[in-house]
């Protein structure tokens, strides 16, 4: 073997080694890479799982939440519809309380005015049958009186029959006359205590016998708008849509910048109202332009003067009045859209009504004459913003117009004090009206603002020097002022009654008008022992 052949050899078995090197090499090489890959798609593996488990997680989570959301506002439906049930029912159970207790307060009061007319009727029987025996023991004693007269004249006197019986009949007069004056002054004294109490218990009954709540507007009403793009819609291009709505409606419509609100104002309260209507429905209905404003405002002015026709009916027939002519009840029907310092003028009319006539039939009256008007004695506010002139004399021209008799147009026309009286039905009318208005509730304050107003009365009143005490009395109407005699003179007094009037007009917001009454007294005592 040659030097070449072993070079050979070796050169192959080199090669030989090497490519057997490099396949292992290739091998181990092929093993790392599919265990690096394997590796990298666990870890994918793992990231997915993980991925999907935190997605399931989060899903179950939503699901859950999703479910407590559900399951609370079902819980709150149900509850809310308990507590409405709850409170209707609560409210029912007031109501019925309340039926159940005035007519209680109805039954006591009648069985107590029953009692008293009773021992009132036994006392008299009483009084009576003493006078009767009175009367008789009189009747003996003079019978007796003037036969010993008589005996006496005829033998002292030696005078005729003719004579005698002259002269005992002037003794007798004389003595009539003085106990018969003596009679008369004290039947005047009880009549004058009788009527009194008769007058008290006469009031006293009326008002037990009726009292009822108002509800009451103001001269503004207040729309609510939805959103702010359609309180642009409300308004219009250029205020187009606004100022055709006020040419339709003939009212003032504020819109300010207080969120959600739209504010009607007019001092006609039938055009307020259905101004306030019309612009609820061009709202609902969203379609807001100048022909559907005209088209809403004219349904709505025809249901409105269906509803006043039908509300003046009602209060007919609610108030037992028949025969009334058509325009006076449209003129009722308006009143029901009419306030007096907070009062329902038509609710007012009706509460009138009524106590005129429980205090007409009391006094032996006609209740039928009564109660018609009282319930007509407020008409003139229907109109008074369109005629000039006072309520009461507007009212009195329309019930003149439409037939109603004399004394109901005397009642109308005189229930403020306007004019001479002549009908005994204008006084009933009056004391009704001021019961009604005058009595705490009925107008627009609370029972906390009444007292406050009666308690700032007594104060603005007791401020002065030389007062030493202040009552406010009537419901706030009167301020009773008592004054230190010993300090304050006639002069004096009138000029402090003069001030706290001006002062309670300057500080004070009431109903009506506030008396001022200054009481000077002087009062001189001593003892006989």
């Amino acid at each position: 073997m040659d030097l070449a052949t072993v070079i050979t050899e070796f050169t192959m078995g080199q090669k030989a080694a090497l490519a057997f090197a490099g396949a292992g090499v290739g091998i181990v090489l092929t093993g790392v890479v599919m265990m690096l890959i394997q590796r990298r798609r666990r870890a994918d593996l793992e990231r997915e799982f993980n991925g999907m488990r935190n997605q399931a997680k989060a899903e179950a989570a939503k699901i859950v939440a999703q479910a407590q959301v559900e399951a609370k506002t079902e819980f709150i439906r149900h509850r809310e519809q308990f507590d409405s049930e709850t409170k209707s029912t609560r409210q029912d159970l007031k109501a019925e309380e309340k039926r159940v207790a005035k007519r209680e307060d109805l039954i006591d009061h009648k069985l107590e005015t029953l009692n008293i007319k009773e021992r009132t009727l036994e006392a008299a029987q009483k009084g009576i049958i003493e006078k009767e025996h009175a009367l008789a023991a009189k009747d003996k004693h003079l019978n007796d009186v003037i036969g010993r007269q008589k005996s006496q004249l005829l033998k002292v006197a030696s005078l005729s029959m003719e004579e005698a019986r002259s002269i005992l009949l002037q003794e007798v007069e004389r003595d009539m006359e003085k106990e018969t004056a003596e009679l008369i002054s004290s039947k005047l004294e009880q009549a004058k205590e009788t009527a009194d109490a008769q007058g008290r218990e006469i009031i006293v009954t009326a008002i037990q016998r009726y009292a009822s709540e108002h509800t009451c507007e103001s001269t503004v009403s207040t729309v609510d708008i939805p959103s702010d793009d359609m309180k642009g819609r409300v308004i219009g291009r250029e205020g187009r849509n606004i100022r055709a709505f006020e040419k339709a409606t003939g009212v003032d419509v504020i819109v300010d910048d207080t969120p959600g609100v739209v504010v009607v104002s007019a001092f006609d309260p039938v055009r307020r109202e259905t101004a306030r209507r019309s612009l609820e429905k061009l709202i609902q209905d969203g379609r807001i332009h100048p022909t559907r404003i005209e088209e809403v405002v004219a349904a709505t002015e025809k249901d409105i003067a269906r509803q006043i026709t039908d509300r003046g009916k009602q209060a007919t027939v609610d108030s037992n009045i028949r025969g009334l002519h058509n325009k006076l009840v449209e003129l009722l029907g308006r009143l029901q859209f009419r306030t007096s310092y907070g009062q329902n003028v038509l609710q007012h009319s009706m509460e009138v009504a009524y106590l005129s006539q429980v205090i007409a039939d009391e006094l032996g009256l006609n209740g039928v004459i009564a109660r018609r008007a009282g319930l007509l004695h407020d008409i003139g506010k229907a109109v008074d913003h369109e005629v000039e002139g006072g309520h009461p004399a507007i009212g009195a021209d329309l019930c003149k117009r439409y037939g109603e008799k004399p004394e109901i147009v005397e009642a109308v026309g005189g229930h403020h004090g306007d004019g001479p009286v002549t009908s005994i039905y204008t006084p009933i009318v009056t004391a009704a009206d001021a019961i009604s208005a005058s009595r705490p509730g009925a107008r627009r304050e609370t029972l906390e603002r009444y007292v406050q107003r009666l308690q700032k009365l007594e104060e603005i009143a007791s401020d002065f020097e030389g007062v030493k005490q202040a009552y406010a009395i009537q419901a706030g109407r009167e301020v009773r002022v008592i004054v230190d005699a010993d300090n304050i003179d006639d002069k004096v007094s009138a000029k402090i009654a003069r001030d706290i009037a001006r002062r309670v007009e300057d500080e004070m917001e009431y109903p009506g008008e506030v008396r001022v009454t200054v009481v000077r007294e002087v009062r001189c005592v001593e003892y006989a022992r």
